[in-house]
């Protein structure tokens, strides 16, 4: 066989990783001269790496999430008290394995869906299947669909290893529907010992209120944080800041 049937030979064995790195393999062994061994085991590693990417890649899209925030790339010198030893430790994953979960309660523009985020991202590199949900807007969607649609999507936000649902109760008030969803989501992941991350602007205290049921607002609470991380953001608001900042950009400097 010459160097192109080889390569095709290998695209026929799906070892795509291997056909794309072949001729420049090839260079570095004639170049280098290394023992065959090594040569072979290079072509081994890029087949491991493409495998491994494309999974990763896999598992991003399934999450849910819609960019790929880190912590390194957050400001915390803007609001030096959040609890960023809190925020690494989440990052941790720990809790994913311990099927523990965590509450990031505080003001709006803080930087809550941004840790959550963050941690969602790190899991999926990490190998974890992660679901990141817009909370009210999912649990309407919820309300409006079929009996099977329901299913599929409760099942969809039950058997992944990281459940984030962020920004609940951003609306008040949920409608009965969504509030009994959510009862059912903590109860079934609380038996199963799967991790939940939840962001809200508002306090457990009223939950209550938004859920239109305290007994209701009881049951959820009780399972979430038996196992649980409350973490408390406090001070200015990020996206304030970053629309002061264009506001005072003048035209010129536009």
């Amino acid at each position: 066989m010459n160097l192109i049937e080889i390569e095709r030979t290998l695209r026929q064995l799906r070892l795509s990783g291997m056909a794309d790195t072949l001729s420049t393999r090839v260079m570095e062994a004639q170049v280098g001269q290394p023992p065959f061994l090594e040569t072979l085991a290079n072509l081994l590693q890029d087949e491991l790496d493409r495998r491994r990417s494309r999974l990763t890649e896999r598992r991003y899209k399934r999450s849910g999430l819609d960019e790929r925030p880190t912590l390194a790339d957050f400001d915390w010198r803007f609001n030096p008290k959040l609890p960023r030893a809190a925020c690494f430790e989440l990052h941790t994953l720990k809790f994913v394995g311990e099927g523990a979960n965590a509450l990031i309660i505080g003001k709006p523009g803080t930087g809550k869906s941004h840790v959550a985020k963050a941690v969602a991202y790190q899991a999926t590199l990490q190998g974890y299947d992660v679901r990141h949900v817009e909370a009210d807007t999912e649990f309407a969607r919820y309300g409006l669909a079929s009996a099977p649609e329901q299913a599929g999507l409760l099942k969809g936000w039950i058997e992944p290893d990281l459940l984030i649902l962020d920004d609940l109760f951003l609306a008040r008030r949920i409608a009965d529907v969504s509030a009994e969803l959510l009862q059912a989501i903590v109860h079934q992941r609380y038996k199963l010992r799967r991790a939940i991350v939840i962001t809200s602007n508002r306090v457990v205290q009223d939950w209550g209120k938004y859920l239109g049921d305290a007994t209701m607002a009881t049951t959820i609470l009780d399972r979430l944080m038996h196992r649980c991380s409350m973490l408390e953001f406090e001070g200015r608001s990020y996206r304030l800041k970053e629309a002061a900042a264009r506001i005072a950009v003048t035209p010129e400097q536009a």
